[in-house]
Parts: structure tokens; C-alpha cells; sequence
């Protein structure tokens, strides 16, 4: 299935995001992670569209979404639901699904919990967590921190696309076409010609502006929807430690989480095979049986 590209205006920016599927179906977000951009999500959605309407969004400063003009104060959670709020209503979305990996799970996290945008609540119907949660191991928030703003620039794509390999070798399996994808998908050139991720740099300020950010148990323990969390079983940034916690509060402590170790993966499965596909589709399927959108 061929998606379509469009832009929306949300907060007043440009917002670029993929749609799959047709338009009447039941809704997926998909919202990819912090250095990333939508079209990570590109295998799961054309897996998904068959079936639901799957809508990929690049996150402000993203691939080619417009980047923030404030990003002190724009680069963070609140402002990311803000704009997924807005992307709601210009899409027209009463109810869906989020599937989001690391920064998209607290993205959908924050927005489900309602406590930055109460219109949200009730139109998140189920969460999947992709190797997020609402605590992250401080360490490899250091990494993170370490190389966010300073990202390498190549000669040539080639050289990216190694770099890529390299640093996102967590991800698991990927085939050469994937990879080479996942590179033309999210490289932008600068103005001496060399090539560079396609982020902007200044995003790493949610992290020395709001140095908690993702620390969002408060949003989690006012989750009362189907959450499944994807631990990437050699991830360095969701702790099992974490994950069990998850299990003891908030949708935890109503029955509503599930935590699935997700093997040969680190920070965090690439979502593009089918053993990743089987457990989106079981989560997606018993949320709509629990909200008695189809039978069981």
C-alpha cells in the first residue's frame, strides 16, 4: 500500500506526517523517537494499513516538520502534546491507538494522561510503549545528552549510512534496503555539502532546559487504558527494575499493563519484522475488543 505525504498546521508550525490506510478506518499514531523521524514507522505501517489508518507524524524540529523558533521552550513534552492535540482535530481523529518509540511513547504517554491536554484523554484508546517508560536509566540519558546537539557530518551518504549502522545497531535485524531507507529518509545536507542527520540540534535543550522531563509517572499513574511496553531485552534506557514498577502502579495496578522483553534488540526494536508485528496486532486487537469495537 502507497502512502500519502501531507503537512497540517499544529501550534503554528508546519507538520509533516505520512498517512497510511483508508480514511474511515480505525486510527494508529505512530510517533517515532528523539533523532528519528516518522518514516522509522514506515515497515509497521504498511503492515498495519490493511487494516487501520496509520498516521506517522516528524516531530517538530524532525525531518520536515519546521523546527522550533523558541526551543527552550518548545522542545519538550507539553509542547509535543500540544501539537499532537491540534494534529487530532485537524485530522479529525475521535478515537486512536499510539504506538510510539522512545520519545513517541512519552509523547503518547503525557498525551493519554490528559494532564497537559484533558481533551486527549478520552481519545487515546490503548498505548504501546516501544522500549520507553515512565522513568529512564539516568546513564544513557547521558549518552544521549553527549551526542543530541552535536550531530556528525559525512562527506558522503555512504558515510552516514555506516554511522547509522553503527549507532543504531540496537535496533536489531534491519536488511540493506532498510537501512539505506532509514538513511535517505533522515539525512539532510548542509552548506558546505556534507551530509548530517535531519534533526535540529537545538532539540537537545528538552534535556538541558527541562532536566526532567521524561520523568512522567504522574501521566502514567493516570493511564486507566490497555498499555503494552516493549523492552528491548539489552536496552540500556528502560531498566527491568522500571518495567516491574509498571506493573504495581497506575494501569498496572487496574490490569491494564503488560511488559513483553523484545529479544535481540537494545534501545529499541526497529518494529519491522513479524515477530514486532504479532505483538502489535494482539495489543491493537484487545484494546478494540475491550472497547467493544469488534468481537473477541
Amino acid at each position: 500500500m502507497v502512502p500519502t505525504s501531507r503537512y497540517a498546521t499544529c501550534a503554528g508550525y508546519e507538520i509533516h506526517y505520512m498517512e497510511w490506510g483508508a480514511p474511515d478506518a480505525p486510527v494508529v499514531i505512530a510517533w517515532h523517537g528523539l533523532a528519528r523521524t516518522g518514516r522509522d514507522m514506515d515497515e509497521l505501517a504498511a503492515h498495519l494499513a490493511p487494516r487501520y489508518r496509520v498516521i506517522c507524524p516528524d516531530t517538530l524540529g524532525r525531518g520536515l516538520s519546521q523546527w522550533a523558533r523558541d526551543p527552550a521552550a518548545e522542545y519538550q513534552l507539553a509542547f509535543y502534546a500540544r501539537i499532537a492535540a491540534e494534529l487530532f482535530d485537524r485530522l479529525g481523529i475521535e478515537r486512536a491507538h499510539w504506538v510510539g518509540t522512545s520519545m513517541g511513547g512519552a509523547i503518547g504517554t503525557v498525551c493519554a494522561s490528559g494532564l497537559f491536554q484533558p481533551q486527549l484523554k478520552e481519545r487515546i484508546t490503548s498505548l504501546v510503549l516501544n522500549d520507553n517508560a515512565p522513568c529512564l536509566a539516568e546513564a544513557a540519558l547521558q549518552r544521549i545528552r553527549s551526542y543530541a546537539g552535536a550531530p556528525p557530518a559525512f562527506d558522503t551518504v555512504l558515510e552516514l549510512e555506516a554511522f547509522f549502522r553503527q549507532v543504531y545497531q540496537p535496533y536489531g535485524w534491519l536488511s540493506d534496503a532498510q537501512w539505506r531507507r532509514l538513511t535517505e529518509t533522515s539525512t539532510r545536507r548542509l552548506p558546505d555539502g556534507r551530509v548530517t542527520p535531519h534533526y535540529d540540534p537545538a532539540m537537545v535543550q528538552q534535556f538541558t532546559m527541562h532536566a526532567n522531563d521524561y520523568l512522567i509517572w504522574d501521566h502514567y499513574d493516570a493511564l486507566d487504558i490497555p498499555v503494552l511496553c516493549l523492552r528491548g531485552e539489552q536496552s540500556d534506557l528502560v531498566l527491568r527494575e522500571t518495567t516491574a514498577e509498571m506493573l504495581t502502579r497506575g494501569p498496572g495496578l487496574r490490569g491494564l499493563a503488560r511488559v513483553v522483553e523484545v529479544p535481540g534488540c537494545g534501545h529499541a526494536p526497529a518494529l519491522n519484522v513479524p515477530e514486532h508485528y504479532a505483538l502489535i496486532d494482539a495489543a491493537l486487537h484487545g484494546a478494540q475488543v475491550r472497547a467493544g469495537t469488534i468481537g473477541g
